[in-house]
């Protein structure tokens, strides 16, 4: 959240008391949206964790998901460097356009935003029909199965790298990912913590 002396330096008056706030997804970094905050709304947006816009149609403060209850749960928020437009991070509740589409800019998934498309998608299979998809297979095969896959693609991708193939790398890299993915998300676990702990290495001094 911004501190009282950040907030203090955001220039109302240049916008009108109306300041622009783009909306990113805190893990993807998928842009969901775009909307407009009067220091009001900033504020309730900071005290609930919801984000909060100013209706310039409605002419009154409105959480995003109050009808939907497809909420926009605040991570960050930032302000730029001329201190008059706001960048928040935050994590959905469920799709964020009103036409059942992820983000109000769909399609335009980043690399990165493609790959959390596809950790959420592995995630939702995990107690899938085994008979409807690979994927769902190799989840009731067992954790074994699955950490075997991950080394026989390692090997793979690290072989494909020695003839400096480099379609041939593409590919077992591309298996190497995923399987990883489906291995991360048979323990519980998911990018965001693995690349939490490469943060935490590459701060250390």
């Amino acid at each position: 959240m911004l501190t009282e002396q950040q907030r203090a330096r955001l220039d109302w008056t240049k916008t009108g008391q109306m300041m622009p706030a783009i909306i990113q997804h805190a893990v993807s970094g998928e842009v969901l949206m775009m909307g407009y905050m009067n220091p009001q709304a900033l504020q309730v947006t900071q005290d609930s964790g919801k984000v909060t816009f100013f209706s310039r149609s409605k002419q009154r403060l409105w959480t995003k998901g109050e009808s939907s209850g497809n909420f926009l749960n605040v991570v960050s928020i930032h302000a730029d460097c001329d201190n008059d437009t706001l960048l928040i991070l935050a994590n959905p509740d469920g799709p964020t356009c009103h036409t059942g589409a992820d983000s109000c800019f769909s399609p335009a998934a980043t690399d990165w935003g493609f790959l959390y498309q596809l950790e959420t998608l592995l995630a939702g299979r995990k107690n899938a029909d085994p008979q409807s998809s690979y994927t769902a297979r190799l989840y009731a095969s067992g954790t074994k199965r699955i950490a075997q896959k991950v080394g026989e693609e390692g090997v793979e991708t690290a072989l494909a790298a020695t003839v400096h193939d480099r379609e041939e790398l593409t590919n077992e890299a591309a298996d190497l990912v995923y399987h990883l993915l489906v291995l991360l998300q048979d323990q519980d676990l998911n990018l965001s913590r693995v690349i939490g702990r490469l943060r935490e290495r590459h701060n250390k001094p």
